[in-house]
């Protein structure tokens, strides 16, 4: 598709419709709805990254990056969400064949989980013993399975892997694990509200596998790609989405403040100005990172490999858009009067949400690349 297009262009409208008209109620509940979590796995969204293979859809990274940006717009918490679950269905391309087919032939697959090292697995004779708690965890309470990350140890101590502790991935299912609604954040409210724990879990050696380059089992560009800038790249990707929305929202307000008589009751030139001003700067940033991830990805196409100039652009654009799209959201606040204040309106929610999902410690600090 066309880098400039807008996010709805990308997915149909029903989808779009019942994604958003429930976003207030996920919010409510602080987790995403029956009739959400239903038109995700209808278009298996949940699997948008997981092997072909084993039935996932496996897309090109740069049409992964449009989807996800779409959900975005739709609703915050449904895209963080699929973006969370798509990347853990991703983890798959690492692991046995038996081990991922088993994971994703679940009827109705939703994979939590990630590669933060929140817990430590106990090297034992037969297969390793998990303990941990990994917070901020999306889509876990609609998940059937769990990647966990963890720190491999031998009697206590932790294993190495040349000058590193040896970290490695340990799927779990649903029922080993346990629930925690351990925290109360600003926005993202029906995505991360969730952690999940493991104490003294027993589980086979054949549940472990490697995430790192060249441990990849799939061999295709998506499992070729490096991970901090695949990273880096989907979430962009959701900030530009949930941005995007918020001016979107702040347009029709605009156009709708007037009077009686139908004049503006606000300056509406200066506010255009404004709006103007940083929605140019938040597009130049946006097709910036597009560009760079479809750099990228045809260099893991045609050589299984990125040069680390074009993965330095990718970091730098997806930091770039983060920024761009506070400044952005953050001018045009102040002009958006009640609507932008009161905690019940789609607006505010959305600027929460992106405050929420620009917190990222990949797209505050840069990411770059050494």
């Amino acid at each position: 598709m066309n880098n400039s297009s807008h996010p709805s262009a990308v997915l149909k409208a029903k989808a779009y419709d019942v994604i958003r008209e429930a976003a207030a109620k996920a919010e409510k509940d602080g987790r995403l709805t029956k009739a959400q979590v239903n038109v995700i796995t209808e278009h298996n969204w949940f699997k948008l990254l997981a092997p072909s293979t084993y039935g996932g859809l496996q897309m090109p990274l740069i049409e992964a990056a449009h989807v996800v940006e779409a959900l975005a717009w739709a609703d915050a918490s449904a895209g963080w969400t699929v973006t969370s679950c798509a990347n853990a269905g991703w983890l798959c391309g690492f692991a046995e064949p038996e081990l991922a087919k088993k994971i994703l032939s679940e009827e109705k697959v939703c994979i939590a989980g990630g590669t933060e090292p929140s817990g430590t697995a106990e090297k034992t004779e037969n297969g390793y013993v998990i303990n941990g708690k990994w917070n901020f965890t999306a889509g876990v309470a609609d998940a059937t399975a769990v990647m966990a990350t963890c720190v491999v140890t031998h009697n206590g101590n932790a294993q190495k892997q040349g000058n590193d502790d040896k970290i490695m991935t340990f799927a779990l299912l649903k029922n080993e694990i346990s629930v925690v609604n351990s925290w109360s954040p600003l926005g993202l409210v029906a995505a991360v509200g969730q952690s999940f724990e493991v104490k003294n879990l027993e589980i086979p050696a054949d549940r472990a596998f490697l995430v790192a380059k060249g441990s990849n089992m799939i061999d295709a560009p998506l499992y070729h790609f490096p991970i901090v800038q695949f990273a880096e790249a989907i979430l962009a990707s959701n900030i530009s989405g949930i941005a995007i929305r918020f001016m979107d929202l702040c347009e029709a307000y605009l156009t709708e403040k007037t009077n009686r008589n139908g004049d503006p009751l606000i300056n509406e030139r200066l506010v255009r100005d404004v709006m103007n001003k940083h929605m140019a700067k938040m597009n130049d940033a946006r097709t910036k990172l597009f560009y760079a991830i479809e750099l990228a990805w045809m260099g893991a196409v045609n050589f299984q490999q990125v040069k680390e100039a074009i993965l330095y652009k990718v970091s730098a654009a997806a930091y770039e858009l983060a920024k761009r799209a506070r400044e952005c959201a953050d001018a045009t606040y102040p002009f958006c009067g009640m609507q932008a204040m009161d905690k019940t309106t789609e607006m505010n929610r959305v600027w929460r949400d992106l405050h929420a999902a620009s917190q990222h410690t990949l797209l505050v600090y840069g990411g770059l690349p050494e």
